[in-house]
């Protein structure tokens, strides 16, 4: 078995990296956007070193070789039978959550999320023309779970046309169990709600959790909902603009495809092909690998913070490698915590109220990194917090 070095600190700086070369000072620490801090797996690095040597980069015609290595990958790694028909490939997952909701809706119809949730569901929503309508998770024992008498009754508006899934979920670090996923659906389709199922950190997923896809649990489920897929966060591959949509249902892949169109996000780069492909074909052992890592990443930090920082608990993380920090002690709205980590602690974490009201008070942390980051990144918060 291969070993793939983690450890190993790469400087990302001077490579107009966003995560890195977004703050004017070289002194802060970037823990914040989600993309990791190691080389993305060596067959997709070949694979592209393969594509340069070309030397010519015109438009891409993906082929079925393509939809194969997709298909193949959900059905060996996550027993879900996709049908290549179904995939509707595009650059993002963000455009595919926008052109969807633009296929479903009409302007002044609701879409219903589980907040906190990633933000960029909200200006998706918002640049759609439609309300977004919220039924919080419920925190508690340091973990997220769903109010289900909300979340019926929000989802029985009929305004309310689609629920924006998360699963798993970030920020919360929730891998939804079946049973969860099971309740979720069955109200949605009691109530005639589309379920738009983000699955892009699906393969992070860590010991004693599994990952469900919504759409694999029924045939029903699988008709009454459409789910956005990438490669980019478990590859480390976000900057190569690659995505699916995969939608069982013709009318609604119709409808959405339109809309891809419409939304001109219709083409992909052939880098993103290719690396997709050898993610899926020969990634998997290096894949494997960066879920210990990164699992041992959160245990370290959980371990740092009961020691060092017993009034800031992390929540139980199950899956991605975002760790959500509870930081309501110090009583500060979470903005002016960030701003204040990075002025005075050298830190760059993103403060919770971005993912929403019931975000406020708590920090998002990336863990993707070497451990030697990570245990700087902790230490330069300690430090801030005890002075």
């Amino acid at each position: 078995m291969a070993i793939y070095d983690f450890d190993k600190v790469i400087s990302r700086r001077g490579t107009n990296s966003y995560k890195w070369d977004s703050s004017e000072r070289e002194a802060v620490l970037p823990m914040w956007v989600a993309d990791m801090d190691f080389p993305t797996a060596p067959a997709i690095v070949d694979a592209l070193k393969k594509r340069i040597e070309h030397g010519i980069f015109g438009y891409t015609r993906v082929s079925e070789s393509y939809y194969k290595a997709a298909t193949d990958w959900f059905s060996r790694r996550h027993n879900w039978t996709v049908n290549r028909e179904w995939i509707i490939y595009t650059s993002g997952v963000v455009p595919a959550v926008s052109a969807i909701i633009k296929a479903l809706t009409v302007p002044s119809d609701k879409v219903l999320v589980q907040t906190p949730v990633y933000n960029c569901f909200f200006s998706s929503i918002r640049n759609n023309g439609c309300e977004m309508v919220s039924s919080p998770l419920c925190y508690a024992d340091n973990t997220y779970t769903i109010d289900y008498e909300d979340l019926e009754c929000k989802a029985a508006d009929p305004k309310v046309k689609i629920m924006l899934l998360c699963n798993p979920h970030n920020p919360a670090g929730r891998v939804w169990k079946r049973e969860e996923l099971v309740r979720i659906g069955a109200i949605c389709i009691r109530h005639g709600v589309t379920v738009v199922s983000d699955e892009i950190h699906c393969e992070l997923v860590f010991p004693g959790h599994c990952y469900t896809p919504f759409a694999s649990i029924s045939e029903d489920f699988l008709r009454h909902s459409v789910t956005c897929l990438s490669p980019s966060k478990a590859f480390n591959i976000a900057g190569l603009q690659i995505a699916n949509i995969v939608c069982a249902d013709a009318n609604r892949r119709a409808k959405i495809d339109r809309a891809i169109n419409d939304n001109e996000v219709c083409d992909v780069n052939p880098f993103g092909v290719i690396a997709t492909q050898a993610a899926y074909n020969e990634g998997e052992k290096w894949l494997d690998q960066l879920i210990e890592y990164l699992h041992a990443n959160y245990l370290y930090m959980r371990e740092f913070c009961r020691e060092h920082l017993p009034e800031f608990p992390v929540t139980v993380l199950e899956g991605t490698y975002l760790v959500w920090m509870d930081c309501r002690k110090l009583g500060l709205p979470s903005e002016e915590l960030e701003r204040q980590l990075m002025e005075q602690g050298d830190l760059w974490l993103n403060a919770g109220i971005m993912y929403g009201m019931e975000g406020e008070g708590f920090m998002r942390w990336n863990i993707a990194c070497p451990r030697t980051t990570l245990i700087d990144g902790l230490t330069r918060f300690s430090n801030f917090i005890h002075r």
